[in-house]
Protein backbone atom coordinates (compact mmCIF):
# COMPACT_ATOMS: atom_id res chain seq x y z
CA UNK A 1 0.00 0.00 0.00
CA UNK A 2 1.31 3.43 -0.91
CA UNK A 3 2.03 5.75 1.97
CA UNK A 4 -0.62 8.46 2.12
CA UNK A 5 0.47 12.06 1.75
CA UNK A 6 0.71 13.94 5.06
CA UNK A 7 -2.08 16.28 3.93
CA UNK A 8 -4.56 13.47 3.28
CA UNK A 9 -6.00 11.00 5.78
CA UNK A 10 -6.04 7.35 4.81
CA UNK A 11 -9.58 6.31 3.90
CA UNK A 12 -11.21 4.01 6.41
CA UNK A 13 -11.75 1.28 3.78
CA UNK A 14 -7.97 1.17 3.17
CA UNK A 15 -7.30 0.86 6.90
CA UNK A 16 -9.87 -1.94 7.12
CA UNK A 17 -8.25 -3.73 4.19
CA UNK A 18 -4.86 -3.53 5.91
CA UNK A 19 -6.43 -4.79 9.14
CA UNK A 20 -7.89 -7.85 7.40
CA UNK A 21 -4.65 -8.43 5.47
CA UNK A 22 -2.85 -8.68 8.80
CA UNK A 23 -5.00 -11.75 9.51
CA UNK A 24 -4.64 -13.10 5.97
CA UNK A 25 -2.39 -16.07 6.70
CA UNK A 26 -3.43 -19.46 8.11
CA UNK A 27 -0.73 -19.43 10.79
CA UNK A 28 -1.74 -15.95 11.95
CA UNK A 29 -5.39 -17.00 12.15
CA UNK A 30 -4.39 -20.07 14.15
CA UNK A 31 -2.28 -17.94 16.50
CA UNK A 32 -5.27 -15.67 17.14
CA UNK A 33 -7.54 -18.67 17.72
CA UNK A 34 -5.13 -20.14 20.26
CA UNK A 35 -4.62 -16.81 22.03
CA UNK A 36 -8.40 -16.43 22.28
CA UNK A 37 -8.14 -19.07 25.02
CA UNK A 38 -5.56 -17.06 26.95
CA UNK A 39 -1.92 -15.97 26.87
CA UNK A 40 0.66 -18.44 25.56
CA UNK A 41 4.40 -18.65 25.23
CA UNK A 42 6.15 -19.17 21.91
CA UNK A 43 6.91 -22.77 22.84
CA UNK A 44 3.24 -23.40 23.67
CA UNK A 45 2.16 -21.86 20.36
CA UNK A 46 4.76 -23.81 18.44
CA UNK A 47 3.70 -27.08 20.06
CA UNK A 48 0.13 -26.53 18.93
CA UNK A 49 0.82 -25.05 15.48
CA UNK A 50 3.84 -27.12 14.50
CA UNK A 51 5.67 -24.75 12.14
CA UNK A 52 9.36 -24.02 12.29
CA UNK A 53 10.43 -21.40 14.83
CA UNK A 54 11.51 -18.70 12.34
CA UNK A 55 8.18 -18.91 10.50
CA UNK A 56 6.20 -18.70 13.75
CA UNK A 57 8.32 -15.76 14.88
CA UNK A 58 7.69 -13.98 11.57
CA UNK A 59 3.93 -14.42 11.88
CA UNK A 60 3.94 -13.32 15.53
CA UNK A 61 5.86 -10.20 14.51
CA UNK A 62 3.26 -9.33 11.87
CA UNK A 63 0.48 -9.60 14.44
CA UNK A 64 2.48 -7.64 17.00
CA UNK A 65 3.45 -4.92 14.52
CA UNK A 66 -0.20 -4.45 13.50
CA UNK A 67 -1.23 -4.20 17.15
CA UNK A 68 -3.41 -7.32 17.29
CA UNK A 69 -1.29 -9.07 19.92
CA UNK A 70 0.99 -7.94 22.69
CA UNK A 71 4.05 -9.57 24.18
CA UNK A 72 5.70 -9.46 27.57
CA UNK A 73 8.48 -11.44 29.17
CA UNK A 74 8.09 -13.50 32.30
CA UNK A 75 11.08 -15.14 34.00
CA UNK A 76 12.03 -17.34 31.04
CA UNK A 77 9.57 -16.87 28.19
CA UNK A 78 7.96 -14.31 25.96
CA UNK A 79 4.21 -14.51 26.50
CA UNK A 80 1.79 -13.41 23.79
CA UNK A 81 -1.84 -12.42 24.21
CA UNK A 82 -4.61 -10.76 22.25
CA UNK A 83 -4.51 -6.98 22.39
CA UNK A 84 -8.30 -6.74 22.12
CA UNK A 85 -10.97 -9.06 23.48
CA UNK A 86 -13.13 -8.14 20.49
CA UNK A 87 -10.86 -10.30 18.34
CA UNK A 88 -12.52 -13.31 19.97
CA UNK A 89 -15.88 -12.03 18.75
CA UNK A 90 -14.46 -11.31 15.30
CA UNK A 91 -13.13 -14.86 15.02
CA UNK A 92 -16.51 -16.24 16.14
CA UNK A 93 -18.38 -14.12 13.59
CA UNK A 94 -15.96 -15.22 10.86
CA UNK A 95 -16.60 -18.84 11.86
CA UNK A 96 -20.38 -18.36 11.64
CA UNK A 97 -20.12 -16.67 8.24
CA UNK A 98 -17.87 -19.44 6.97
CA UNK A 99 -20.29 -22.09 8.22
CA UNK A 100 -23.14 -20.33 6.38
CA UNK A 101 -21.11 -19.97 3.18
CA UNK A 102 -20.13 -23.64 3.27
CA UNK A 103 -23.74 -24.65 3.97
CA UNK A 104 -24.92 -22.74 0.91
CA UNK A 105 -22.19 -24.32 -1.20
CA UNK A 106 -23.05 -27.74 0.19
CA UNK A 107 -26.71 -27.21 -0.70
CA UNK A 108 -25.72 -26.20 -4.22
CA UNK A 109 -23.62 -29.32 -4.51
CA UNK A 110 -26.52 -31.48 -3.34
CA UNK A 111 -28.77 -29.74 -5.86
CA UNK A 112 -26.24 -30.33 -8.62
CA UNK A 113 -25.84 -33.99 -7.71
CA UNK A 114 -29.61 -34.45 -7.60
CA UNK A 115 -30.36 -32.72 -10.90
CA UNK A 116 -30.87 -34.63 -14.13
CA UNK A 117 -27.57 -35.41 -15.80
CA UNK A 118 -26.68 -33.45 -18.89
CA UNK A 119 -26.62 -35.38 -22.16
CA UNK A 120 -23.15 -36.60 -22.85
CA UNK A 121 -21.40 -36.32 -26.14
CA UNK A 122 -18.42 -38.44 -26.97
CA UNK A 123 -15.15 -36.66 -26.68
CA UNK A 124 -13.24 -36.14 -29.94
CA UNK A 125 -10.59 -38.58 -28.75
CA UNK A 126 -13.08 -41.49 -28.65
CA UNK A 127 -14.22 -41.24 -32.27
CA UNK A 128 -13.18 -43.89 -34.76
CA UNK A 129 -10.89 -42.67 -37.52
CA UNK A 130 -12.76 -41.73 -40.68
CA UNK A 131 -11.10 -43.67 -43.22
Amino acid sequence: MATPSPNRATPLYELKAEFFKSMGHPVRVRILELLANGPLSVSDLNAQIGVNAPHLSQQLNVLKRTGLITAHRDEKHVIYELAFGELIELLAVARHILIDVLAVRSNLLVDLKGSAPLPTTPSPMTHEPLG
